[in-house]
Formats: C-alpha cells, structure tokens, sequence
C-alpha cells in the first residue's frame, strides 16, 4: 500500500512538473516570439521613392534584409513632398513603432521635432545629425568612396575631361564632387572637371534633366559621367549610353542599367547601415549618436566590375586596391 501510494505521488508530481515546465516553455516561448515578430520599423523615403535604383531602393534593402534575418515586421511610405514627411514619422511613432527611419538631410527638422516629442521611440536619420539621445544619424563618408570613382574616371579618360552631375546643390551633394575631383585629379593633377546641378522640383527625380545635363556636358569634351543625384541619374546614364561615353552609378549599383557603359557605381551601403540599425535595436544595443561609415566600414566602394573588368583591365583595377588600401590606412587624407 505504502509503494502504491509514494509511486501515485512521485508520478504525480513528475506529471505536474512536465506540466507547468510545458506550459511556462509555451507561454514564455510564445510570449518572446511575439516581441519578435511585434519588433515594428517603419521608414519614410525620400524623393522619388522606391524604384530609383539608388538611395531608396538601398535603404528599402537594408529592411528587407533585417525581415529575413532578424524577423522584424516593416512598413514604408513614399511622401509625395518633403511637406508630408514629419506627418508620416509622427505616425509611426504615434501607432508605437519601435524605430523610425528618415530617409535624407530634407528630413532633418521634421525628424528632430518628431523625436523630441516621443522621447521612448528609437529614431535613425540618414544622410544628417538629429542630436537627441533616443535618434541615430547614420553618416557616410561619401568622398572617400567618390575618390575611388574620381580615380577611375581619370584612368579611363582619353579626352582629359570627365564630368560631374549633382542632384541639388548642398553640402552633402557637394561631398561626393569634391572627393570625385580629389580622386581624379589625384590620377592627373591636368584634368579637367565639368559640373552642372540638377535644376527645377525635382532635383533627385528627373531623368530628363539628368540626360540633358550629360549631354551638356559632353559637348564640354567628358567621356566620363558620374552622378550624385538619386532617380536623375537613370538620365545619366542614358545620356552616356546615346553619346558613347562612360558613365558612373551612385548609392546603389547601377551596373546593369547600362552593361559596358557604367563602368562601375559608387556603393553607398545605406542598407547596411539601416540593417546596423535595426539589429542593434533587436539586441537591446541601440544607442543615440553618429555612426559614421567609409572605406573602412565597408559604408562605400565601388562595384566589382561585373561587366567592366576586360574594359577596365586589371592593371587599372589594381591600382584602384591600392588606392583603397591606402585610405584605410590613412595615406591619403580628406
């Protein structure tokens, strides 16, 4: 009698034990897969929207990256005027999204009074400084990834001039130039640069005048194009393709727009830096601040020549390494 019953009991506490252990792995397992797949960012781009083959796309694949591999839910938006952009982040703070991205310096102020109103919402900027302990600024060092181009672009000029085209004409927009300049003249210090900004509305999303200022400024003698300056510069591209010369992609790579006439793009890896950001965020690591992406930081480059490399050659091709592995080593300067 006495073995029966310890043996009741002793199964019946193995069973209770099996029992609450189940149901507290279920509702705690449960319970941790719901932050996880709760974990909401929500991202306002920025002129032109997605499809520019540039900034935007690059930034939306930084996000769709962070779904895969992180399994953060996201949403976006496309402002049809910097007017609407504080509107669409209050939004999304407002419906409790745990981070919010804007995307581009236009967004500055709209993303600062956002993010002062909502001290508990994580915030990232692109492309500028919002200076608040609960926002990110996500920089990049544009001109040491327009140096490597600007070197390229001279190497392959026979006519000793190359050509610059800019979306507005802003600091930001003014640092991809001057590095292109410095990397180029850095090649050969005779070359000639040409430069035209993008006029009108739409600076960052008009293909037209993109393609007239190329053709403007083959007329000028440049053989090679490079452009810093969003959805425009698929009339870059296309001018260069019409007037057969090279041209040069930017932010995303542009490679195949064009294969045999964008000779390369400057990579700017805005969708590392938006994967960066949300990760930290899932970690429990995200902090106010600068964080700055160059050479170094894999943050820019250019492509890997994928239809260029027989034009190129690889003599060339060596010298631009050499080049980059002098500015992660600080030899050259900026």
């Amino acid at each position: 009698m006495k073995k029966g019953l310890i043996l009741t009991i002793l199964t019946g506490l193995i069973l209770t034990f099996v029992s609450v252990n189940t149901y507290a792995g279920l509702f705690f397992g449960n319970k941790k897969e719901k932050a996880d797949k709760g974990l909401k960012v929500g991202i306002v781009l920025s002129i032109g929207g997605l499809g520019d083959k540039s900034f935007n796309d690059a930034a939306y694949r930084g996000l769709q990256r962070a779904k895969e591999e992180l399994g953060v839910d996201f949403k976006y938006v496309e402002p049809a005027s910097p007017a609407e952009d504080e509107g669409y982040l209050r939004e999304y703070a407002e419906a409790g999204y745990d981070l919010v991205i804007a995307t581009g310096f236009l967004m500055r102020d709209a993303a600062e009074a956002v993010a002062k109103d909502f001290p508990e919402t994580k915030f990232a900027i692109i492309d500028d400084v919002v200076d608040l302990p609960n926002t990110q600024s996500l920089l990049f060092k544009e001109d040491e990834g327009s140096f490597l181009v600007g070197a390229l672009a001279a190497m392959m000029s026979k006519t000793g001039t190359i050509g610059f085209v800019g979306g507005m004409e802003v600091p930001l927009i003014k640092k991809f130039q001057r590095g292109y300049e410095m990397g180029a003249k850095y090649i050969n210090p005779d070359i000639k640069i040409g430069v035209l900004y993008t006029s009108g509305p739409n600076p960052f999303n008009d293909p037209v005048r993109g393609k007239e200022n190329t053709l403007a400024l083959v007329k000028q003698g440049a053989d090679v194009v490079y452009h810093a300056a969003g959805g425009t510069g698929a009339g870059v591209i296309a001018g260069a393709k019409d007037a057969g010369i090279y041209a040069i992609g930017v932010d995303s790579n542009q490679d195949g727009e064009a294969p045999g006439v964008v000779l390369t793009s400057m990579l700017k890896r805005v969708d590392v830096a938006v994967f960066e950001a949300v990760k930290a965020l899932k970690e429990g690591t995200f902090k106010g601040g600068i964080k700055r992406f160059g050479v170094a930081e894999n943050g820019v480059g250019t492509t890997d020549f994928e239809f260029t490399k027989d034009i190129i050659g690889a003599e060339k091709i060596a010298k631009l390494e050499e080049i980059k592995q002098d500015i992660i080593a600080g030899k050259i300067k900026f």
